[in-house]
C-alpha cells in the first residue's frame, strides 16, 4: 500500500534493526498512520492479541516475524505456544507458527536464517495473495460500478 506516495508492508523486517518487526497499527486507521517497533516475541503476541493487526494473512505474516525473534530469542517452542494462544481460532497464525517450527527445525546450523528466510516467504505469500485478489476483485468492482453509473461502497471487516 502507499501513504502519502511512499510504499509501505503492514508488517516487516528492517535488515538494519535485525533485532525488531515493524507494524502498523491498525487500530487507528485510517484517521492516523502509526507504525510500532516491536522487539519480542511477547510484543508480537500483544499486537496481535490486541488486533494491532488484523485479517488472516497479515496475522499469519506477524506470527511468522514473531516465531523469527523467538529463533533470536532461543525461545521457539515456548514462543510458538504463546502465539498461538493469542487468537486460537485464527487459522493463519497457527499455519504459519507451524511452518516457522518446521523450517527452524530442518535447519541443520543457522535457526536465527531460517526463521529469517521463512518469515520472508510468508509475507512474499501473502502479497501475492492480496494482489490476486485485488486483480479479481477490480473486475468485479469494475462491473458494479458500471451497473450503478457511479461510485461502489465497499464495507470490508
Amino acid at each position: 500500500m502507499q501513504v502519502n506516495g511512499i510504499p509501505w508492508r503492514t508488517v516487516w523486517h528492517d535488515p538494519d534493526d535485525a533485532a525488531a518487526v515493524h507494524i502498523i497499527d491498525q487500530r487507528v486507521l485510517p484517521f492516523r498512520f502509526v507504525s510500532e517497533r516491536l522487539t519480542s516475541v511477547a510484543a508480537v503476541a500483544a499486537a496481535i492479541r490486541d488486533m494491532q493487526v488484523r485479517g488472516a494473512g497479515c496475522i499469519g505474516a506477524t506470527a511468522a516475524w514473531g516465531m523469527y525473534l523467538a529463533a533470536c530469542e532461543g525461545t521457539v517452542a515456548e514462543s510458538a505456544a504463546l502465539l498461538i494462544s493469542t487468537r486460537p481460532t485464527a487459522v493463519n497464525l497457527a499455519w504459519a507458527v507451524e511452518r516457522q517450527l518446521r523450517t527452524i527445525a530442518a535447519a541443520a546450523t543457522d535457526k536465527v536464517a531460517a526463521a529469517l528466510g521463512g518469515a520472508q516467504e510468508i509475507c512474499e505469500e501473502d502479497i501475492a495473495a492480496c494482489r490476486a485478489i485485488g486483480r479479481h476483485g477490480l473486475a468485479l468492482i469494475a462491473g458494479l460500478a458500471a451497473k450503478k453509473h457511479g461510485p461502489v461502497n465497499i464495507l470490508t471487516q
